[in-house]
């Protein structure tokens, strides 16, 4: 590892103690909590829409959020540890097939939804199991 990866090896795990960056993947619905500076105030302000790419680079890391604002398609580009980003929320997984969604651009109403994707509920083995063996006996 040379000097540049370790820096931002560094760098990404002091951002990442600050703001935790959940675990989200283009098809997500997400909620962005941006800071906004408007004179000597600072707010948040929720930009809340489907990313529909993310680019890995390390340090330089950013996601595309898509939402459609008075019928019209508004993209933004997020870089992932930007200070200017307060939160990151996942409002719905979506289930999808591939790692960009640009045909999203094409696309109004029904035929631009996305598939919510089924939640994996998990049983509890060792109750089953004992089940099995009582009646075995």
């Amino acid at each position: 590892m040379n000097i540049i990866q370790a820096y931002e090896a560094e760098e990404i795990a002091r951002l990442s103690a600050l703001r935790a960056v959940p675990e989200f993947t283009p098809g997500d619905t997400l909620r962005v909590m941006v800071k906004v500076v408007e004179g000597e105030r600072t707010r948040t302000q929720a930009f809340e829409g489907v990313c529909i790419a993310r680019s890995n680079k390390g340090l330089n890391s950013n996601f595309t959020v898509r939402k459609i604002s008075y019928n019209e398609g508004v993209e933004r580009v997020f870089p992932l540890y930007a200070p200017t980003i307060a939160e990151i929320q996942v409002v719905r997984r979506g289930d999808v097939r591939r790692a960009k969604l640009y045909y999203l651009r094409g696309r109004r109403g029904k035929s631009a939804r996305i598939a919510e994707r089924a939640r994996v509920i998990e049983t509890a083995a060792p109750v089953a199991a004992a089940a099995t063996d009582a009646t075995a006996e």
